[in-house]
């Protein structure tokens, strides 16, 4: 009985085996995929701590907290160096006059003398003061600035002025004619030795004058139009018009004349009649 029992388990296990496998080689036909199922394993043991890692690229500004409390107040600093003056102030207005002093007492007599020779001798100071004061008007009409002014020269007829201000030959000319002259004209070799020994005497190399040929090319005319006619004192191999840009004139100290270009700046001297001064 238990052997039948066995006979037929084995009999119902190969039938439905086979089944199982008709059955399965018909899904892979027509479906053909597989299922797998995957069971984790047990947990393993921790591993060992690793290296420690390269720094992180920075990260971005954060935004900007809120304005903190104001610190405590620091001590007084040393004292700066003291500032440029300032400017004056106006002038203020003149104050009351004040109480007139006591009566000096009375001087010594004179004692008696011959009046004549000091009359003769004041007099002749009188005229001294008198042409000085007018030289010294002049100097101050001439310029606004009298310290540039190096003196004054005078011939039989003119009085020259050198004016050390540097200008270019146009505004000379329009200075010394502002004034009542023009730009020194020697035209007599007197005329040219005092302008030269004021150059010297000054300390100066070379001054503009009053001659030019800017109204007709190589042939110079005193600027007041008067033609060079009888007097000239034109250094060796001058005028030559260097570069075609030299149309004015200058003195050097020697009192030689060369040609120069118009637009240089630099010292003059002014020429006036004498009558007119």
């Amino acid at each position: 009985m238990r052997g039948e029992k066995l006979l037929l388990s084995i009999i119902l296990i190969s039938v439905g085996f086979n089944v199982l496998q008709t059955s399965y080689g018909q899904h892979l036909s027509e479906e053909p995929c597989s299922v797998q199922i995957l069971v984790p394993g047990l947990k393993g043991d921790p591993g060992e701590k690793g290296e420690k890692g390269a720094p992180g690229r920075p990260g971005r500004v954060g935004p900007p907290g809120e304005i903190g409390q104001p610190g405590l107040k620091g001590q007084k600093g040393i004292m700066g160096h003291y500032g440029k003056m300032g400017p004056s102030g106006m002038k203020g207005e003149k104050g009351d006059m004040g109480d007139p002093g006591p009566r000096g007492p009375n001087g010594e007599p004179g004692v008696p003398c011959e009046c004549t020779p000091l009359r003769k001798m004041i007099g002749e100071m009188d005229i001294l003061v008198a042409q000085m004061s007018s030289e010294l008007k002049f100097i101050k009409n001439a310029m606004p600035s009298p310290a540039a002014v190096a003196g004054i020269k005078e011939t039989d007829s003119k009085v020259y002025l050198l004016v050390k201000e540097e200008k270019r030959y146009s505004d000379a000319e329009v200075y010394c004619q502002m004034r009542g002259g023009h730009l020194a004209m020697p035209k007599d070799e007197a005329a040219n030795a005092a302008i030269a020994g004021y150059i010297g005497e000054a300390g100066l190399s070379r001054v503009y004058i009053g001659i030019h040929d800017l109204d007709r090319e190589g042939l110079f005319t005193y600027v007041d139009r008067s033609p060079m006619t009888t007097f000239s004192k034109w250094r060796k191999g001058e005028p030559n018009n260097a570069y075609d840009d030299e149309d004015c004139a200058e003195m050097v100290a020697s009192g030689e004349w060369t040609d120069v270009a118009c637009h240089p700046t630099m010292y003059f001297v002014c020429e006036f009649d004498k009558d007119s001064v």
